[in-house]
């Protein structure tokens, strides 16, 4: 697995964790920064901080564009993936949007329901369409 592709799963896993305790994220990821194993990666760090840091943002994207369902009824796993991919859609611009998007669908699958890799897919695809400018 890529170093990058862990770092992602990591990422995850502190947020859908600090979502499940109703935790703030980033003080959740120092815990598990001073706890050594396993380490934390630097992109995972980074994943984290940027969510916790547009938060409002993310979320609202999100809830606009989760067709049919709202923030609080997507499946915790869900979340925490779409959480993590738009931060890095809209913020992180070392990472390819379609390796991002792709990324979260094979979390998506790896941890999630059958429908949710397309969900995902979906998601992240129309706030992909609404909010990076495309040049002609």
């Amino acid at each position: 697995m890529a170093a990058r592709t862990k770092a992602r799963k990591r990422a995850v896993d502190v947020l859908y964790e600090a979502d499940l305790r109703g935790a703030d994220p980033v003080e959740l990821l120092r815990e598990r920064i001073a706890d050594p194993s396993p380490p934390v990666p630097d992109h995972a760090i980074r994943l984290v901080e940027g969510v916790a840091a547009h938060a409002g943002r993310i979320d609202g994207l999100i809830g606009q564009h989760a067709r049919g369902w709202s923030l609080e009824r997507l499946p915790d796993v869900d979340r925490a993936i779409l959480r993590m991919a738009v931060f890095e859609l809209l913020w992180a611009d070392d990472v390819p949007d379609a390796v991002v998007i792709d990324e979260a669908v094979e979390l998506a699958r790896a941890l999630s329901t059958d429908d949710s890799p397309a969900y995902v897919n979906g998601v992240l695809g129309a706030i992909l369409d609404a909010e990076v400018p495309t040049s002609s």
